[in-house]
């Protein structure tokens, strides 16, 4: 189950973060991958993607800290880790919020 949360979240990753994370155990943190900015928009497409919701204050920053991390997370959160992926509005190649100008 966890590896199929692992994809997911390098798909959210490299869409959403623009971060290519070279497997589920490098450290974001220490790597300097993750800023605190991009952990805030890292729970914002958390909830979106994975139906994921507990508060802030819940949440121990070292279970942020890798891929297989976040993906236990998941797992442990029943509404996150039965989540379907949402559908995909991106096209390949072509930012679909772009002007076409």
């Amino acid at each position: 189950m966890t590896d199929a949360i692992i994809e997911r979240l390098r798909a959210l990753f490299i869409e959403d973060l623009h971060i290519e994370v070279p497997s589920a155990d490098t450290d974001l943190f220490e790597t300097g991958m993750l800023d605190s900015l991009q952990v805030v928009e890292l729970l914002l497409q958390l909830e979106q993607r994975f139906s994921f919701q507990i508060r802030i204050e819940e949440i121990d920053l070292d279970d942020l800290r890798t891929l297989a991390r976040i993906a236990r997370l998941l797992a442990a959160h029943p509404a996150a880790a039965d989540s379907s992926p949402p559908p995909s509005f991106r096209t390949p190649g072509r930012d679909v919020w772009a002007a076409d100008g």
